[in-house]
């Protein structure tokens, strides 16, 4: 049976820090509650997220920015693909990253965002949503913290105006030209440092287990799901996982449902050095701890593996 930390986050950190780390440790992944995003406006996201993705095709198109590695704006159909996979995901998305101000020094690593003037609403609940989820993240990462041993501020500047992402997924109904072995989101593991998932209470993301089943990932409507990304990863030397996972095809008449779901993907600052934390390493154990590299050159390192840059 699958084990998965599933704690509120309205209660106090150091209540839950520990069975957040245990669950982050074994499977990569946790449930949280009373998370503070306001459902309201969840619901106002999901309704001009659906909105966007029921425009024509061309218009949908004329916001994928060539070049820009889907940072920002629309990416079609059938564009990206996990790493190693010999066929795209049944997928099409919008990105939403951070506003930096002109002359900010970060600006060179985060391209200004671009905004559908087709859907009414979708700047002002999508730039509320990001700062929502921002926060929550934020809190998500006191807890780890606490976990590590850490103050509970540590993260704090190396995210602080990281190049976050908050992304609008739209998997529509299963077509009979679908490609044969073709998912929803083949078997992957996520960049970042955190995801924070909402709409995850539909069936079909799995995660891979350390005995190499794949499990279902349990979580009641409004509830996010959190998983540690590459970044964390390797800060951490393994000791926190980031977890290769899917979203499966569904069966019957699953199958002929739209789904949908919102992940925001925190990232460091590009300039934060990822190195391996002290307490993580074990001297002459098999993990050894892998050279420092900046937030930005690791990503755009995976980025080219994934069909994105």
């Amino acid at each position: 049976m699958i084990n998965i930390a599933s704690v509120s986050l309205a209660q106090p950190l150091e209540t839950i820090a520990d069975e957040l780390g245990r669950s982050f440790g074994e499977y990569g992944f946790a449930v949280v509650r009373d998370h503070g995003i306001p459902q309201d406006l969840i619901e106002r996201a999901e309704a001009v997220s659906k909105a966007f993705f029921a425009l024509p095709d061309d218009v949908k198109r004329a916001y994928k920015i060539e070049g820009g590695g889907g940072a920002r704006g629309y990416t079609p159909f059938g564009t990206e693909k996990a790493k190693d996979a010999e066929v795209f995901d049944l997928k099409e998305f919008w990105h939403v990253g951070r506003s930096l101000p002109e002359g900010h020094p970060l600006a060179e690593f985060m391209a200004p965002n671009v905004w559908p003037a087709e859907v009414a609403g979708f700047h002002e609940t999508m730039s509320a949503l990001f700062e929502a989820f921002e926060t929550a993240g934020g809190r998500v990462l006191e807890a780890i913290a606490l976990h590590l041993g850490r103050p509970r501020d540590f993260f704090a500047d190396s995210v602080a105006d990281g190049n976050s992402v908050m992304r609008l997924l739209h998997y529509p109904p299963l077509g009979e030209g679908a490609p044969e072995g073709a998912v929803r989101a083949a078997g992957h593991e996520d960049i970042n440092t955190i995801t924070l998932l909402l709409g995850a209470e539909e069936a079909g993301l799995q995660l891979l287990s350390r005995s190499g089943e794949w499990l279902p990932i349990p979580a009641a409507e409004g509830a996010l799901v959190i998983n540690i990304g590459d970044m964390l990863d390797r800060q951490t030397n393994g000791r926190l996982r980031s977890t290769t996972h899917r979203v499966v095809n569904p069966r019957g008449e699953a199958a002929k449902r739209a789904r949908y779901s919102m992940p925001f993907f925190l990232h460091f600052r590009p300039d934060f050095l990822i190195e391996p934390l002290p307490e993580c390493i074990d001297e002459g154990a098999a993990n050894p701890p892998l050279p420092p590299i900046t937030a930005h050159d690791f990503l755009m390192q995976r980025l080219r593996e994934i069909n994105l840059a």
